[in-house]
């Protein structure tokens, strides 16, 4: 067993009590009155960067929520990779749907149970964890720099401005990200691309105030009956997305669906997972294919009127709705907002006014795509294959991380998702939680890739 193997056994329960101190910050960065904790989080971060021997490290200011920054250099002729994590999370409502409280941990069936306990903050931990062993036993085999930010959960806004200013300070060769990444997946998964995002809120308004339902009722149209018209307009029945332009700029190659279809796809277990008796999409496309390859357009959230208990006869004076599209490559974010935007105004009916907007949301995100060929994933392909004694596939994330695109374009590197959480984890939801056998598997898995990385070329890391 090598030193670092031991090390991490011998400080296992240590790890594990900072682990869960880390849960117990409440970063949720969507919700101004977390402002605090979000910055919280982030110094909690650079403290413990600081601890296991990180030099130069900064909580930096972007104008919202910070980044981290730190870096260590004593492994001179080697690769340097930039280590990206994020330290938000997402809101925890419906609250009433927690078994235990979300900024409580609780181990239960070799879990623990709690909000970030996978996305991001027990996937970046156990990266911390493989960095301190290599760090205390003998030095790391490359040279390693860190970007782990507080508003990834957003969209993360301010990031694009942030990382143009300060390219030089995060040059590398490669991206580490453990954000992502299907590590944890039964089989395990080597992701090769992520898609993209483009939010956009719906407010519809109709008269002045609220109105007596039996006085106006039948004379005056309802908001709330005109959004619902709105939002059913967008999507046919079958679960295509009828939003002129949508599909312009999507593509997918035989080539593509031979390489999704050899990952294996259990549908019966996928549905009991979930609790349902069928799956619903796009037609003429398998679930993994809508999964992965597909572009979306889902409602995450509607209201509007009265919602308090018993009943009151009102008839509302506006109403709202959230809406996210997941993108695959080529397809633009601003494009994507304002076809919605243009829908909306053409099937608003009459007596209401309808505006689709960006909210309090970044610009989007691009979908984002690597070679399955290129180094670091060959190298990630051979840890998991080594750590999970089973042979991995290549595959792909529903997911948004819209940091990827970002450092591509503005530090000319690729980024290779190495996560070790598993995609049934209920991260965004209710219970979210993280195997304590990911936690125990994750570092030496992050270890070994690290020293596999070392003996690649700089120059062969950064080829796209």
């Amino acid at each position: 067993m090598a030193a670092w193997e031991s090390y991490l056994a011998q400080h296992r329960n240590r790890f594990l009590e900072e682990y869960l101190d880390y849960l117990r910050i409440p970063s949720i960065s969507a919700q101004d009155e977390h402002a605090a904790d979000v910055a919280r989080a982030g110094r909690w971060v650079a403290d413990r960067l600081t601890a296991i021997g990180i030099q130069n490290v900064e909580v930096m200011p972007t104008g919202g929520h910070p980044v981290v920054y730190g870096d260590w250099s004593g492994a001179p002729g080697k690769p340097t990779i930039l280590v990206y994590g994020h330290f938000d999370v997402q809101p925890v409502d419906p609250l009433d749907l927690w078994t235990s409280p979300p900024f409580e941990p609780t181990l239960r069936h070799e879990r623990v149970y709690a909000r970030g306990a996978s996305d991001n903050k027990g996937n970046f931990f156990v990266a911390l964890m493989a960095i301190e062993a290599l760090l205390k036993n003998g030095g790391l085999p490359v040279n390693l720099k860190f970007l782990v930010e507080g508003q990834e959960e957003i969209g993360s806004p301010q990031l694009r401005p942030f990382v143009e200013a300060n390219a030089r300070r995060f040059a590398a060769d490669l991206v580490l990200s453990t954000d992502g990444g299907s590590g944890g997946a039964d089989p395990p998964q080597v992701v090769t691309g992520c898609r993209g995002l483009s939010a956009v809120e719906i407010d519809v308004r109709g008269p002045n105030s609220d109105l007596h339902s039996g006085s106006f009722g039948g004379a005056v149209h309802n908001p709330i009956h005109a959004l619902v018209r709105i939002l059913d307009s967008m999507r046919s029945a079958d679960g295509k997305v009828l939003v002129e332009g949508f599909y312009d700029d999507v593509e997918l190659t035989d080539d593509d669906r031979r390489e999704i279809a050899a990952v294996p796809f259990d549908e019966a277990r996928f549905k009991e997972q979930l609790g349902i008796d069928a799956l619903f999409g796009e037609p003429g496309y398998t679930p993994r294919e809508r999964l992965w390859a597909r572009p979306t357009l889902e409602v995450n959230g509607i209201w509007g009127g009265y919602q308090g208990e018993g009943s009151k006869t009102v008839l509302p004076a506006e109403a709202h709705a959230k809406i996210t599209c997941r993108l695959v490559p080529n397809q633009d974010p601003a494009k994507i907002r304002e076809a919605i935007a243009a829908h909306v105004r053409k099937h608003a009916p009459p007596g209401v006014t309808a505006i689709a907007h960006a909210g309090k949301v970044a610009e989007g995100a691009r979908a984002y795509r690597m070679r399955a060929d290129h180094p670091a994933n060959r190298a990630a392909f051979e840890v998991l294959e080594q750590v999970r004694r089973q042979r991995p596939f290549f595959g792909r994330m529903g997911g948004t991380v819209p940091v990827y695109e970002l450092l591509v374009h503005n530090l000319g590197v690729q980024c290779v998702s190495f996560g070790q959480g598993a995609g049934d984890e209920r991260a965004h939801a209710p219970d979210e939680f993280f195997r304590l056998e990911a936690f125990d598997r994750g570092p030496r898995a992050y270890a070994m890739l690290l020293e596999r990385l070392s003996s690649e070329p700089a120059e062969a890391l950064r080829q796209p």
